[in-house]
């Protein structure tokens, strides 16, 4: 059975700056940055959204890329205190790190996975991932850029789903709308080449990383199981919310918080 969670759609208050939450109160247990705990109701455990980020194994071989703990652990942290801020979602503080051949994977119906240019499936978890998947699960792919980095993840995508190809999703799918209305579809920089007024990444190939794309495999019922932000990185606009005030304003209050409640929003209820 899957993990139930209750949603009901309605968004909160602004965002206010983080930067109090990064250095002020030191290193917490667990990592936590100084992001702050908040209380839960422990007699319905089922009804909470848990962070669950994938680990993975990778190798320098046709994408490179960074790993499966890129801005690891800040992003789930900040990610999940947004979504319980901003939401009516019931959020698990604690986030989860999983291997998709965990016994309890299921639990977790929406699962994050970042930097796949070296990403390298085992065949239990090619077969752990398509079953997850097409009993209902979801997977986020984010952050990677460049051609050779998505060639990458389509090959191992291609051995979880060999009849199936990622499409690109079109901006007016309700993906980009559930939630917040996006105008366009967003692409965030890490907060080094914002600095530079720049809105892309370099790719270590040279290719041209100035469009995202967002691409989805569907299952047959056209809902969403995997959906891959490509030439973006999300993730950098929750871990890095805290540290530059226009940095905060233009990528993680327009573009990464919105697209990502989106993309769970939608993942919790399809």
């Amino acid at each position: 059975m899957w993990f139930s969670v209750s949603i009901t759609i309605a968004v909160l208050p602004a965002l206010v700056f983080a930067q109090r939450w990064r250095g002020d109160y030191g290193r917490r247990p667990y990592d936590r940055n100084g992001v702050p705990v908040w209380e839960v109701d422990k007699n319905f455990p089922g009804d909470l959204f848990t962070f669950a980020r994938v680990r993975y194994d990778s190798y320098s071989g046709r994408g490179r890329g960074g790993g499966w703990d890129t801005d690891y652990p800040d992003s789930d942290l900040n990610f999940s205190l947004r979504l319980q801020q901003l939401t009516t979602i019931k959020v698990n503080p604690e986030h989860k790190v999983v291997d998709l051949t965990d016994e309890d994977l299921r639990d977790y119906p929406f699962l994050y996975m970042i930097e796949p240019g070296g990403l390298s499936f085992s065949e239990a978890e090619v077969i752990a991932l398509r079953e997850y998947c097409l009993s209902g699960g979801f997977l986020m792919v984010d952050d990677f850029w460049g051609d050779t980095q998505y060639e990458n993840l389509a090959y191992e995508l291609s051995r979880v789903f060999p009849d199936r190809r990622p499409e690109e999703v079109p901006l007016s799918h309700q993906i980009f709308h559930i939630v917040y209305d996006m105008k366009e579809k967003p692409q965030v920089p890490s907060i080094h080449s914002a600095r530079y007024g720049v809105s892309w990444e370099n790719a270590r190939d040279g290719s041209d990383t100035t469009t995202p794309y967002y691409k989805a495999i569907y299952d047959d019922k056209d809902r969403i199981m995997v959906f891959i932000c490509h030439n973006t990185d999300l993730g950098d606009g929750w871990e890095r919310e805290g540290e530059n005030r226009d940095y905060f304003a233009e990528y993680s209050v327009k573009k990464a918080y919105p697209m990502g409640i989106n993309i769970v929003t939608y993942a919790m209820t399809h």
